[in-house]
């Protein structure tokens, strides 16, 4: 049985992602877009587009042209989505790697994706350099002061025309997140305009945010959910986005107060967190209309005790980097069950197979969960034998997991392949 969503189908635009994102940015004005929550710095919306174009026109004064890759080794902040959207504006793409990798980890990492530039802080330099060594970095920008180095706010210094970039929106990359996938050694994920822009159609029909919205940005944005669940999301539907580099407790609840915020995307170890310590308490998070929480499994006592406690609800979410990076949302006009983690977003397909047999299975039936949407990843980098293997001809994604479905399409994910 082939499981659908309760979505009416919607259209998705054949366009960039950067034009996508940014469509809306001057209606807003001098609304806060993006907020530093460590430095309280603030790039408004009218600000927006002029400094990401400034900011491609340093890049391509630099060298970078289309097709060229970008690497971004930094904690979270502001300029980490700028370089985003400036290299998709250029038709380039960016691989985002894990402040606390390896050594080994960045160096596989900057060498598989063939990455051409190299985005990072002060206090990581040396290990990026290192890392740089004997690949195809050609330029490393550092956010922030370094003696001798290409500062990112160098690159905003000049205002030159950009060259025409035409951009086959099904065709060229735009992020190259890496994951394990259902087995083996981290490969890149190659994601299109498609793939991301159906993804922010997809979320704006399941009615995630609004532009009244304030949303935190704590979770890692070297991972799609923070990149582009919430900071791309957020920027196309017009809300205000606080960004922290880092958890802390103190400062998390402190953010959570002072900017009043509405819309909190979490994982399942800070609702836990959340749901018992006395601190929370101190602050007032009455604006706080919504927890949206995914990136893991979680204990359904564990939501329920959060949700009670700061009065306000929690919404699940299921995917993986591969599909870009979900193919099941809570809906807000249904009550969640326990342990579910919702129904298909629209325009997505579920089926649950036998993971012996191959066999497709019924409603309330526990087999392997298989995704076809148009969220669906190009395949895997340089690696044809790793994409037959995760996708099917007839563009069925396997993901890995092992879950049931009940009769309406609500689904629960129980076990890993």
């Amino acid at each position: 049985m082939i499981f659908t969503s309760p979505h009416e189908a919607i259209t998705i635009p054949e366009t960039s992602l950067a034009k996508y994102v940014l469509q809306r940015a001057p209606e807003f004005g001098n609304k806060p877009a993006l907020i530093d929550g460590s430095s309280g710095r603030v790039i408004a919306y009218n600000e927006l587009v002029p400094t990401i174009r400034r900011l491609a026109a340093g890049l391509v004064r630099r060298g970078f042209s289309q097709g060229d890759v970008l690497a971004i080794y930094s904690p979270n902040s502001p300029d980490y989505a700028l370089a985003f959207l400036a290299v998709a504006m250029l038709g380039g793409a960016t691989t985002m790697v894990p402040p606390l990798f390896t050594d080994t980890e960045v160096k596989t990492q900057l060498t598989d994706s063939g990455a051409n530039y190299l985005l990072t802080i002060p206090q990581l330099l040396d290990k990026a350099k290192q890392a740089a060594q004997g690949g195809k970095i050609r330029q490393i920008f550092v956010i922030g002061e370094a003696e001798g180095e290409v500062t990112f706010a160098s690159l905003l210094e000049h205002d030159d025309l950009l060259p025409e970039i035409k951009i086959n929106s099904r065709g060229d990359l735009v992020a190259l997140p890496y994951s394990s996938g259902t087995t083996g050694f981290p490969k890149g994920v190659m994601l299109t305009h498609y793939n991301l822009v159906s993804m922010l159609c997809q979320l704006h029909a399941s009615e995630a945010l609004t532009e009244k919205d304030t949303m935190v940005c704590l979770v890692p944005m070297y991972h799609l959910y923070g990149l582009h669940v919430v900071v791309n999301l957020g920027l196309s539907q017009g809300a205000t986005i606080v960004i922290l580099p880092r958890y802390d407790l103190g400062q998390f609840l402190g953010t959570l107060e002072h900017y009043g915020v509405t819309v909190a995307p979490l994982v399942p170890p800070l609702v836990l967190e959340l749901s018992r310590v006395p601190e929370l308490d101190q602050y007032d998070l009455s604006k706080l209309r919504l927890i949206h929480c995914g990136a893991a499994p979680r204990a359904p006592e564990v939501a329920q005790a959060c949700s009670e406690r700061l009065g306000c609800p929690i919404r699940f979410g299921y995917g993986l980097t591969e599909v870009s990076p979900l193919s099941h949302s809570s809906l807000p006009s249904i009550p969640d069950k326990p342990g579910s983690v919702g129904y298909c977003l629209p325009n997505t397909e579920c089926r649950i197979v036998d993971y012996d047999t191959g066999a497709e299975l019924g409603p309330n039936q526990s087999g392997e969960i298989w995704i076809r949407g148009p969220q669906v990843m190009k395949g895997y980098l340089s690696n044809d034998q790793a994409t037959a293997e995760m996708i099917r001809e007839d563009g069925w994604l396997r993901t890995g997991d092992i879950g049931y479905a009940e009769e309406d399409g609500r689904l629960f994910v129980v076990d890993r392949l």
